[in-house]
């Protein structure tokens, strides 16, 4: 194939290149990771052997890429931005109402860290695609909501943890995390993932107490908890106020009358931040 024809379909050598430098240098692919075969990349591509060795080449040439044996290649990019620290991972549940994200604000108000909460990253998207399906863009309880939609506002927020994470970043994810925390194939999941982009995760479990937590949920003031306010006995007879993560976790009650969130952000943040 002439480099012509390459360039025709969008398959150089030049533009592998291209597309492979700009993952390691924006973190995607780390230092010292191993890339695909030369025939696993050739296939991606949709191109020949020779097209990606040539790619390969320049960015050997750069110094990007270390040519090993039998077309075993490493990431080489040392001197990329790097953390002094490890980042950090504060993943928070809890029942509506309970203050999770009160908590994840406080948190990321004193660290400066990127605060992913659910509802602020995906609600937008969520109503637009529940109208689209006919249901109410406030439907929190629908077996279309609970199958089609949840999966996937879960989904956009993990590989929004995941790129934050390649990059470096600590942050604070903020979410019920109800279903999740209580699957035990999602949690090591979750566990793995971090650890193997070099974080370190701290879990925690927001408490609170029916009455208060009734007592938040009508001062927001949110169309989507309508359906909880109106049938309140069989919502909270539904939840388990005494839910437990099945992975390391610490808790914070937020019940009225317990310490402030703040005095117990402050707890946190400091086994958190210890070397």
């Amino acid at each position: 194939m002439s480099q012509r024809d390459e360039l025709q379909r969008g398959t150089s050598a030049l533009v592998i290149a291209q597309s492979v430098r700009n993952d390691i240098q924006a973190g995607r692919l780390a230092h010292g990771q191993q890339l695909p075969g030369t025939r696993a990349l050739a296939d991606a591509w949709g191109t020949s052997v020779a097209t990606i060795n040539r790619a390969m080449g320049i960015l050997a040439e750069e110094g990007l890429v270390i040519n090993r044996a039998r077309s075993s290649r490493l990431v080489h990019n040392p001197a990329a931005p790097a953390s002094s620290r490890q980042p950090r991972v504060v993943l928070i549940g809890g029942y509506a109402g309970s203050g999770k994200t009160e908590l994840g604000r406080i948190i990321a108000c004193h660290t400066g860290w990127a605060i992913l909460d659910k509802d602020t990253t995906t609600r937008p998207v969520v109503e637009a695609a529940l109208e689209r399906l006919g249901q109410s863009p406030h439907d929190r309880e629908s077996e279309t909501y609970l199958t089609v939609i949840r999966p996937a506002e879960y989904e956009a927020l993990m590989t929004t943890m995941v790129e934050n994470l390649q990059c470096g970043s600590s942050m604070v994810v903020t979410a019920p995390f109800i279903r999740e925390l209580s699957d035990q194939a999602w949690c090591d999941r979750l566990a793995a993932t971090v650890t193997s982009h070099g974080g370190h995760l701290e879990v925690v479990w927001v408490r609170c107490d029916a009455d208060t937590m009734r007592s938040y949920i009508r001062h927001r003031g949110a169309a989507r908890d309508a359906y909880k306010l109106a049938n309140w006995a069989k919502y909270i007879g539904g939840i388990d106020l005494r839910f437990a993560p099945l992975l390391p976790y610490s808790v914070v009650d937020n019940s009225a009358g317990a310490a402030p969130l703040q005095d117990q952000a402050t707890e946190i943040l400091k086994r958190v931040t210890a070397e």
